[in-house]
């Protein structure tokens, strides 16, 4: 594989040591800049000094829940204490609260206004990139060939080309490098494919709207369509596929399935446009799809 392998990625990560400095020092300067000593700290949060000052010199090992207390006793979210990178800069701190006042109609308005005057995208060129995302079994692989034909653009499988990538099967890279080598080249592969064909049309994988990151890149780069089917469909497909790995040693299949749509589903939504696929066939789906292209 070649130097970009996931496995740099470990060699990159934060050691055990730097963090809990890290740490450290966050809730020390928070302390600092809240104007509050060690004492009134140890008060307000139920931490005795002498642990925080194990905590803050980088010595202490603290659970979550004792950094929660210490965190309401910041007046900050604990999230901002555990960040594993350099403190955000002010002006991104003030714009993220700022937004987290806006509702959410709001906040997709002003989503759509930072892409449209700081995203620096072609609108045109992105209409070319077309991406498909949903769960599997959704007919991503199917359709979008389907489609790749009649629009005359190259049709890509992003799970294929990152087993290209690496050299490995998918199941083999998650063993190997876990979830964040799987993500890094996920998103490495996204990059190399828009980078390299102007039009295209992207078959990706299901759970790839769950790192923020890359999701976010394609939302931005590519026009998004979602192809959406029940549950029930999803997991005949996959079985019709003569795949039974769902069923092999998960009764709760269905609820994990069910589950799964249900937390993605607010992600999915953020596509371009959503085809219904359910009680279609291969050819009926098809058309809706070409047929929503055409007019979108």
């Amino acid at each position: 594989m070649a130097d970009s392998s996931p496995s740099r990625g470990r060699e990159d990560r934060v050691t055990e040591s730097d963090y809990l400095k890290r740490l450290g020092e966050r809730v020390r300067e928070t302390r600092a800049r809240r104007g509050m000593t060690r004492k009134l700290l140890a008060r307000d949060s139920g931490v005795s000094e002498r642990y925080l000052a194990q905590l803050e010199t980088g010595q202490g090992n603290i659970s979550i829940l004792l950094l929660r207390e210490i965190a309401n006793a910041l007046d900050i979210p604990v999230e901002d204490l555990v960040l594993a990178g350099p403190e955000p800069p002010v002006d991104l701190v003030h714009t993220t609260e700022f937004l987290r006042r806006l509702p959410a109609a709001g906040l997709a308005e002003a989503r759509r206004l930072l892409v449209q005057h700081f995203g620096g995208v072609d609108q045109e060129a992105r209409r070319g990139r077309i991406a498909l995302i949903g769960l599997r079994g959704a007919g991503k692989s199917t359709l979008g060939a389907i489609l790749a034909g009649r629009v005359e653009a190259p049709f890509i499988e992003l799970d294929r080309l990152i087993e290209q990538e690496s050299g490995v099967t998918l199941s083999a890279i998650f063993d190997l490098y876990g979830q964040s080598g799987f993500r890094r080249l996920e998103r490495r592969c996204l990059d190399q494919v828009i980078e390299r064909h102007p039009r295209f049309v992207l078959a990706t994988g299901g759970s790839l709207v769950s790192e923020p990151a890359t999701f976010e890149c394609l939302l931005t780069m590519c026009f998004t369509v979602w192809l959406r089917a029940t549950p029930d469909e999803h997991m005949q497909r996959v079985i019709a596929q003569g795949d039974m790995r769902p069923m092999a040693d998960n009764r709760e299949s269905m609820s994990d399935l069910e589950r799964i749509l249900e937390v993605r589903e607010p992600l999915y939504r953020k596509a371009d446009v959503t085809v219904e696929t359910s009680g279609l066939t291969v050819r009926e789906s098809a058309a809706e799809l070409t047929e929503i292209m055409r007019k979108s």
